[in-house]
């Protein structure tokens, strides 16, 4: 007993140095500063570049492919002329990197998009065959994130396609 005296008579003499918090400089509380950020997220939120690429107006079909790690969303479209390049599965709500969430309702919410021919091209004249022009993206998702996600809704220009998870 006597040998724990010493010990704790320390450990009580170092705790009361902490004092009110933020007098002390022996308060753990007080070594990262005076405030304390509740999020780690910057004051203005993120800052990603808005997609300047329309949207693809008709969405032909949605489905899932299994993968070893997950699963394959795999979304067809038709543009409104040949010669759309650049097509992919962009969140509605900017998100920081590449992480792709799901909103509180637990629904993944993409918008697909692609870039359109340059005006002065010969393909942008040209109307899309529904049988060969299809546009075909597809976004790899792991079991980690569909393990949050409850559905995804794939919107275009025109119409929107939910699939269930």
């Amino acid at each position: 007993m006597t040998r724990l005296t010493l010990p704790l008579l320390i450990a009580a003499a170092l705790v009361s140095g902490c004092g009110r918090f933020g007098d002390s400089g022996w308060n753990p509380l007080s070594w990262g500063g005076r405030s304390v950020p509740s999020s780690l997220a910057p004051e203005g939120g993120y800052v990603t570049p808005e997609d300047q690429r329309p949207a693809i107006p008709q969405i032909l079909s949605a489905e899932w492919e299994p993968l070893s790690e997950g699963r394959l969303l795999v979304v067809r479209g038709l543009a409104p002329t040949k010669g759309y390049h650049s097509a992919e599965l962009v969140s509605v709500r900017p998100q920081p990197g590449d992480r792709l969430t799901p909103d509180a309702d637990g629904v993944l919410r993409l918008r697909f998009v692609a870039s359109p021919p340059p005006a002065d091209a010969a393909a942008a004249g040209l109307a899309s065959n529904p049988t060969t022009d299809q546009i075909i993206v597809g976004l790899p998702l792991s079991f980690l994130q569909l393990g949050k996600i409850y559905a995804v809704e794939v919107s275009g220009a025109n119409q929107t396609v939910q699939l269930p998870r």
